[in-house]
C-alpha cells in the first residue's frame, strides 16, 4: 500500500480516502475487463466515478486549508 509522506498534513479520513482510491484503481487494473459481463463493467466505472468525484472534493478540501 502507498504510505504518505510523513511531512503530509492529510487527516487520517483523508488517507483513508485516497487508499480506497488507490485500491479499487489497483483492483480495477488487475481485473481482465475483457471477461466481465456488461452489469459487471457498469459496476467498475460506477465504482471509479465515485472515487474520481471523491478525489476531486478531497483536492478541494486540500487547497482550501
Amino acid at each position: 500500500m502507498y504510505e504518505h509522506p510523513a511531512d503530509c498534513s492529510l487527516t487520517e479520513e483523508q488517507k483513508a480516502r485516497i487508499d480506497y482510491a488507490r485500491r479499487d484503481l489497483a483492483t480495477a487494473r488487475a481485473t481482465d475487463l475483457g471477461v466481465i459481463p456488461a452489469a459487471g463493467l457498469i459496476l467498475v466505472i460506477e465504482r471509479l466515478r465515485l472515487r474520481l468525484d471523491d478525489a476531486l472534493q478531497l483536492i478541494d478540501e486540500i487547497t482550501q486549508q
